[in-house]
């Protein structure tokens, strides 16, 4: 298996037309991976980092291709008894995705889910203070993520926190074996290989980050296989550890 370059496959749950019950059911899997494995608290402790060092009453934050509103649900319980007062908003393409979300959000005010294209948005008119991209980024094309990129350095007030996948080949079998017990749909289980394969090296990550030289750029490797890269909008610094 050559994985010196990304994978250009497309995903199966990239088709608008899944079946949103069908729909619900790989989220689940998705959500039961991210739990055992610790996805979404890499993001939560990137953004409690953010919040520290630019301290505020109130923050919006975004979360772009927001599935079905995992990561936000989760932020919002995480701040549900602290001081800080958090406005939580979803965005994404599929209409499906975005109803199961909504139904699943109920219980949780603070979150808004729109159905809207990050590219067209107008940094004049909509601004966020923190800006999340949770494992949506290897979707994306290597021509078409520097554009998107620039868009989120231009919304986000603070910074931009991308937690994506390593690109690797440990990664890619031990992930055969945990979805042989852990996961039950065979979208989940064939996009979780195709995710792997489309995912990054450091060194992709870092070129990308030479063109936003007006933000501070931090990237780590994290466990599971798990690459967080934070863009701190108003800062000069650059950090690859």
């Amino acid at each position: 298996m050559d994985l010196r370059y990304r994978n250009t496959e497309s995903e199966l749950m990239d088709d608008p037309n899944v079946a949103i019950d069908t729909l619900r059911l790989v989220f689940n899997d998705i959500n039961k991976s991210n739990r055992l494995l610790g996805g979404n608290r890499i993001t939560i402790n990137n953004v409690c980092k953010l919040i520290k060092e630019f301290p505020r009453k109130q923050y919006t934050i975004v979360d772009i291709g927001c599935g079905d509103g995992e990561m936000l649900r989760e932020l919002a319980s995480y701040f549900r008894n602290s001081e800080i007062e958090i406005v939580l908003i979803g965005l994404d393409l599929n209409e499906n995705a975005l109803a199961i979300a909504r139904e699943l959000s109920v219980d949780f005010p603070e979150i808004t889910f729109l159905r809207q294209d990050i590219l067209a948005l107008k940094p004049l008119n909509f601004k966020c203070d923190i800006l999340l991209c949770t494992l949506t980024m290897h979707h994306f094309s290597n021509e078409q993520i520097p554009i998107f990129l620039s868009q989120f350095t231009n919304l986000a007030k603070i910074g931009v926190i991308i937690n994506d996948l390593q690109r690797s080949a440990l990664a890619y079998y031990l992930f055969k074996g945990f979805s042989a017990i852990f996961i039950k749909t065979k979208i989940a289980k064939h996009d979780g290989l195709i995710s792997i394969k489309s995912g990054f090296k450091k060194k992709d990550l870092i070129t990308f980050s030479k063109d936003l030289s007006h933000s501070a750029h931090t990237i780590n490797w994290k466990w599971a296989f798990r690459y967080v890269w934070v863009m701190e909008t108003a800062r000069l610094r650059q950090s690859y550890e």
